[in-house]
């Protein structure tokens, strides 16, 4: 496992933010963001939104207004308007500053952020389209390599060395993809296995219990719950779970006690984490 820091807020309806300190990688900019990382904002290379909901994105103006530069990078899903009039008011609004790029994703879009690393994309369920448009997503951050494939192996360096020459380095090696850290987002529990590669998850869980969820109502966007977390994650074979957007409603030790209700033999030996309302938490999670 990669060893990561991360630096995180998240309070559903309030704000919700994550830095992970080694890549320059921030996942949603909500209220308090700047405040919270202070000169360690400046270590941001690239922001991700995950959606347009305010408690997501308010941080943002301040966070530019200390931040922005031509090498800092906002992504957004670029179904949703309301992030290309954002970066209309804004420019208007500090017409000083210099501008940072925005940039659009679709699902599936994976963004270089370093050496051999990318993020990629994944469309999620939180905000209700016409089956087209994308309007919210989830981030998972990959590190890729290359490794010989299965028949050359064994081969003397001499020979792997021509055969790269002559058929090209795609025909000798082959992709290998490892996820060191996915989140979420605001969205429901995927069943798909999604995240079950990942490293460390960091994942949403709104309410305690599915009952608490509305969604049959067209009036709602989608969230998790977290026995439904606990039920999705049986599976799951990562190092760290990271559990956060739990709503105020509910008391820290309300939330300690429906974890430790759930939390049984059947589930993975990773360690788990909580980021509980109202709290800013950094988490040093060692390499193995």
């Amino acid at each position: 496992m990669t060893a990561l820091s991360i630096t995180g807020y998240s309070t559903a309806l309030f704000s919700t933010w994550y830095f992970v300190e080694q890549y320059g990688l921030l996942f949603d900019c909500g209220d308090g963001c700047a405040a919270g990382l202070l000169q360690k904002a400046g270590r941001v290379r690239h922001i991700f939104l995950s959606h347009a909901d305010r408690d997501h994105l308010n941080g943002l103006p301040q966070f530019l207004q200390l931040n922005s530069r031509p090498d800092l990078a906002i992504y957004y899903p670029r179904d949703c308007g309301s992030f290309p009039a954002l970066e209309d008011f804004l420019a208007r609004f500090d017409p000083h500053l210099e501008r940072c790029q925005w940039r659009p994703l679709s699902n599936g879009d994976a963004v270089p952020v370093g050496g051999n690393r990318v993020v990629r994309a994944v469309e999620n369920r939180h905000v209700r389209t016409n089956g087209v448009d994308v309007k919210s997503l989830s981030y998972f951050l990959e590190e890729v390599s290359h490794k010989l494939r299965p028949e050359f192996r064994g081969l003397p360096g001499e020979e792997i060395a021509r055969l790269r020459k002559d058929r090209g380095s795609d025909a000798v090696t082959e992709p290998q993809v490892r996820t060191t850290l996915a989140y979420s987002g605001d969205t429901p529990v995927d069943w798909d296995q999604r995240y079950h590669d990942a490293e460390v998850l960091i994942h949403e869980a709104t309410f305690l219990t599915a009952d608490e969820l509305a969604p049959n109502s067209a009036r709602y966007n989608l969230h998790s719950s977290l026995d439904d977390v606990l039920e999705m994650v049986r599976g799951y074979r990562g190092a760290a779970l990271v559990l956060g957007h739990f709503s105020c409603r509910y008391s820290n030790d309300e939330i300690r006690r429906a974890i430790e209700a759930q939390w049984t033999a059947e589930h993975p030996e990773c360690t788990l984490h909580l980021v509980l309302p109202g709290e800013r938490v950094r988490l040093e999670l060692p390499g193995a």
